[in-house]
This record gives C-alpha cells, sequence and structure tokens, in this order.
C-alpha cells in the first residue's frame, strides 16, 4: 500500500487524500503537551513562566525536570507518529506532509490562539520519522553542542542546521525539501534567542549566563 498515493489514484484524485494528511499531522501536533502535562501537575500555566513558551526547555524552567522529559518525549511523539503512520498507510509523500502538518500544528495550535512552541523536539520526531539515523545523528549533535556550550537555543540551532547535511550523507535525500524549509522555520522561531547569542546574553541550561 506504500505507493497508494499519488501512484495508484493519481494526483487529481490524490489530493484530498494528501490534505487529510497533512490535517491529521497537524491535528495532533497542535496538542500542548507542555501546557497539558504542567496543568495535570499543579505546576501553573507555563505560558505565565520564564519565556511563556510551552515547549520543554520553559517546562524545565518550573524545576520540575520529570515535566520537562514528558514535554519533549510527547512534542517528539507528535512529530514521530504521523509521518510513520501515513507512510506506512499511502506512502512517502503523504508522511512528509503529515510531519509538515504536525510542525505547524506546534508551532501555531489552534487551541491557543495560534501562538505554540519553537519546534525543535516535534522537528527532531519528525526527522526520526523520516530516517531515523538522521534524527539520531541530529540527536547526538544537540548533545554535544549542549555539553560543550551549556546553552539550549545553541544546540538547537546547530542540531536542525545539521540535519540536511546528515540526510545528504546518508542518501535519504527524498525529504530534503521537507527538512530544510522545517530548519528555517526553526531559526525563524528563534530569532530572540539568535540575538541574544551574537549578543552574549543568552541564559545557558541550568540558569546561568
Amino acid at each position: 500500500m506504500t505507493a497508494f498515493l499519488p501512484d495508484i489514484l493519481g494526483w487529481e484524485r490524490a489530493w484530498p487524500w494528501l490534505l487529510g494528511c497533512l490535517l491529521g499531522g497537524y491535528a495532533l501536533g497542535s496538542v500542548p503537551f507542555g501546557l497539558l502535562v504542567t496543568r495535570a501537575l499543579g505546576l501553573g500555566d507555563v505560558r505565565r513562566i520564564g519565556s511563556g513558551n510551552i515547549g520543554a526547555t520553559n517546562v524545565l524552567r518550573t524545576g520540575h525536570r520529570g515535566a520537562a522529559a514528558a514535554t519533549l518525549i510527547l512534542d517528539g511523539l507528535k512529530g514521530f507518529l504521523p509521518v510513520v503512520v501515513a507512510h506506512a498507510l499511502y506512502g512517502p509523500l503523504p508522511g512528509q506532509l503529515a510531519g509538515l502538518g504536525a510542525f505547524l500544528g506546534h508551532l501555531f495550535p489552534v487551541w491557543l490562539g495560534f501562538r505554540g512552541g519553537k519546534g525543535v523536539a516535534t522537528f527532531l520526531g519528525v526527522l526520526f520519522g523520516l530516517t531515523w539515523p538522521a534524527g539520531l545523528l541530529a540527536c547526538l549533535t544537540w548533545l554535544a553542542v549542549a555539553a560543550l556550550g551549556r546553552i539550549s537555543s545553541a544546540s538547537a540551532l546547530v542540531a536542525a542546521a545539521s540535519a540536511p547535511l546528515w540526510l545528504y550523507l546518508l542518501d535519504s535525500r527524498d525529504a530534503l525539501w521537507l527538512v530544510v524549509l522545517l530548519v528555517l522555520a526553526i531559526f525563524a522561531t528563534h530569532r530572540a534567542n539568535i540575538a541574544r547569542l551574537l549578543a552574549g546574553t543568552e541564559p545557558r541550561i541550568g540558569g546561568r549566563r
């Protein structure tokens, strides 16, 4: 069934299915797990803490490492699962569109007035779904940069920027267009972080500057 769309139906009949994969990915990606986890644990509204972001880095600022870890895993899974399911059912292009939808859902969740997270964990989940070795290498890049610089945003930016390179070296280039697009979006969501990095005022992991 992996050649079901659009090879069998043809583009003129496949587009509703493709749109459905995009919207299905968006629906899962828009679930604000950071907000749900912190509320469930009685930690308050994460949007009123630190940067106001709903991602794992800001959840960590509540002081609850378990909540941050849960948010990281769940945000990653909501990028991973749509890609894997849509690819298994309909083929690679629907899988890529589902991943794009999940990423956009995290950045622009309808439930929060289209104000979501910065997309790093969901991006890594999508990358794992597309090509798990590239996802693993990107995560290892994040860990290496974090160990050296102790700055989460720098680690995220370098890891994201490395992803197209890993795909190219692994000869997994079918989804290169999608990964480059998501990397550009991640740099856009990190505009303020980049400015602080250049000014030398970006906080380090653990709160140190």
